[in-house]
């Protein structure tokens, strides 16, 4: 548990963080087929393969970054001894950074001080004071977007993939996908792929207390997102980020022509309380965090149908989609009775504001 201390602290450079000229570089979140990937720790075991498949997958590896070359390339690609030297003779537009947890905030770091666009992280057990760390430079510059760590990265299917996803299943397409968790995002993709829909952008943005790249943010860029022609949102327990997507949706829809569909799902209906649920960030603290039930209800009194499994999104949206196109959408879910949820009144009661943002 965080002392009193850090709970201010955190609540300081988070809050920073998330206003400001960081949330002009969510643009940098729209990746394609001309986007250029480096790696940091590209010789690694675990890049190499990835990069080997990257590559596969048709997404343009330019070269990469690690710490006292012996050679100067590797996978018959430029290979460099520092961040400086790679962003000056390749010009990225993302880093992957496959750098393990202990290591990772300064291999981020390094790569924000070069301005690459997008940093990628994929490592688990970052210290959240290394994160913190991160956040502070973060705030301070309008250059590069992170998303993660302990997440499975961002592709734009059959174009670029930077992370871990297993890419086989899928589809280019017209989904949007933000997701906390990686393996219920996988669902996500199997459901609109199955369905003829594929998706445009998939984030995933990991499920630690304080991601680079929150709900808000992924939602952000899909809204005006041209080759987004519908959203899924996939939060779980922990935090309140699902509580700042239903007031960002509910804005949206109010006042969106046409706003386009959105599915929701809140995944953690039956944990327990004070226990992590697979994530560092999922974990519900009795009264101080939202239930994963009042997380759904806000969710769906904002205009999203919220669903009880990944499973099901595909062909639900594929109905949704069809209202949308002939005109006829209308919000479909019905509205469950919940206590409304003021996020303004619940950050003044002194008390961590990191979790799940």
């Amino acid at each position: 548990m965080l002392t009193s201390r850090f709970r201010l602290a955190a609540k300081g450079l988070v809050r920073g963080f998330h206003s400001g000229t960081y949330e002009s570089t969510i643009r940098n979140l729209r990746i394609n087929d001309q986007t250029r990937v480096i790696y940091q720790g590209f010789t690694g075991g675990v890049a190499t393969k990835n990069a080997q498949d990257t590559i596969a997958y048709g997404t343009k590896v330019v070269g990469g970054v690690t710490k006292g070359p012996k050679v100067d390339t590797h996978l018959g690609l430029p290979l460099f001894g520092s961040m400086e030297k790679a962003a000056e003779e390749l010009n990225p537009d993302v880093s992957a950074v496959f750098i393990r947890g202990s290591l990772a905030a300064d291999a981020i770091i390094e790569a924000i001080k070069v301005e690459i666009p997008l940093i990628v992280s994929v490592a688990e057990h970052v210290p959240v004071h290394d994160m913190l760390r991160v956040h502070e430079v973060l705030r301070t510059q309008s250059k590069s977007r992170l998303v993660g760590p302990n997440c499975p990265g961002i592709i734009a299917p059959e174009q670029c993939r930077v992370g871990i996803m297993p890419y086989k299943q899928y589809t280019r397409g017209c989904v949007g996908i933000v997701s906390k968790s990686g393996t219920l995002s996988y669902e996500a993709v199997g459901a609109t792929s199955r369905a003829g829909l594929g998706q445009s952008l998939v984030v995933g943005m990991g499920g630690d207390m304080i991601p680079g790249t929150s709900l808000v943010d992924a939602l952000k860029l899909f809204f005006e997102h041209d080759e987004t022609k519908g959203m899924l949102v996939i939060g779980e327990i922990g935090g309140e980020a699902e509580l700042e997507a239903a007031e960002l949706i509910e804005r949206y829809r109010r006042n969106t022509p046409k706003p386009k569909p959105i599915i929701a799902m809140v995944a953690g209906q039956t944990a327990p309380e004070h226990r992590i649920m697979g994530h560092a960030g999922a974990m519900r603290r009795d009264s101080v965090d939202p239930t994963a039930q009042e997380k759904a209800a806000a969710l769906q009194n904002a205009g999203a149908v919220v669903v009880p499994h990944p499973g099901v999104m595909g062909n639900i949206m594929e109905k949704l989609l069809a209202s949308y196109e002939s005109g006829n959408f209308e919000y479909m879910g019905k509205r469950k009775e919940a206590e409304p949820i003021n996020i303004e009144a619940r950050m003044k009661r002194n008390r961590i504001d990191i979790w799940g943002r």
